[in-house]
């Protein structure tokens, strides 16, 4: 088993021109990179530093819920972001940060071969699922978890972890089905390293360019890539067609009265039949 290579890492930063991801620390083993990134913050790392780990033995994701990390197939990093923004800001960042993800997965896929997608990438279209999950055939690749730190209404640092399915080529049986990777989708022969920096720039000028304009700048990119559009959900006691996310990042959905309604947050019911 390979274990990643900080040395590789900064070196493709460097060729990349990546505005974030230094300081860098990789660990072959941690509890969880966000915690570790949380603890540098609270310490005074700063904006940029970023935590790599090739497992994690309490990794989550949004809500508590357990986040698959078996050692050296996947990538698990976590960030610290010192954004200028007040608190009210902050849960946006999850969408622009999956969009980050999401492009990067988009450029890998285009550089495939003409008939070398196989299995689950044979028609796979990457999509971001309101509000933190970055799909790829309608199963989940990757997902984002944003943990923000205030000073009263200021914000001293936001964390944003990434787990993102790289060489994983099975998954446990809760899993089996609603998840996939990047070798799934044929993407076999790419170094996590260098995922891992194309990921740090994609989250760096994503970062950026939301600390200046807010969702302004994504408007298009997310209304292109909004997997739940169309269908029928349910989210925090209401219920309708999912009908597109609104400046402020909340889902927006109509109801059966015609009525446009706007959730701040909750966990969306995708209804079929």
């Amino acid at each position: 088993m390979r274990r990643l290579d900080a040395g590789v890492i900064e070196r493709e930063l460097a060729r990349l021109g990546a505005p974030i991801g230094r300081p860098l620390a990789v660990a072959w083993e941690t509890a969880s990179t966000n915690d570790d990134a949380r603890s540098a913050a609270a310490a005074g790392a700063p904006h940029g530093a970023a935590f790599l780990a090739d497992a994690q033995t309490q990794g989550r994701g949004r809500g508590g819920r357990a986040w698959h990390s078996p050692p050296g197939e996947n990538l698990y990093l976590s960030v610290v972001l010192r954004p200028g923004l007040p608190a009210s800001g902050v849960p946006p960042i999850a969408l622009v940060m999956g969009l980050a993800v999401a492009s990067v997965v988009d450029r890998r896929l285009a550089q495939l071969a003409p008939g070398s997608r196989r299995g689950d990438g044979a028609a796979a279209e990457v999509r971001l699922k309101w509000p933190n999950d970055v799909l790829a055939g309608g199963r989940k690749l990757a997902g984002i978890l944003v943990e923000a730190q205030l000073r009263g209404e200021s914000v001293s640092s936001v964390i944003v972890g990434v787990g993102l399915n790289v060489h994983a080529s099975s998954f446990p049986p809760e899993l089996s089905g609603r998840a996939t990777s990047l070798a799934m989708l044929g993407i076999d022969d790419v170094p996590r390293e260098l995922l891992a920096a194309e990921l740090l720039q994609a989250i760096g000028d994503a970062a950026a360019r939301f600390e200046a304009g807010r969702l302004a700048p994504f408007a298009e990119d997310l209304a292109r890539m909004d997997w739940l559009r169309g269908r029928r959900v349910e989210v925090a006691g209401v219920a309708g067609v999912a009908a597109g996310i609104d400046p402020e990042g909340h889902l927006l959905i109509r109801g059966g009265d015609g009525v446009l309604r706007a959730v701040a947050a909750g966990e969306v019911s995708v209804i079929t039949g």
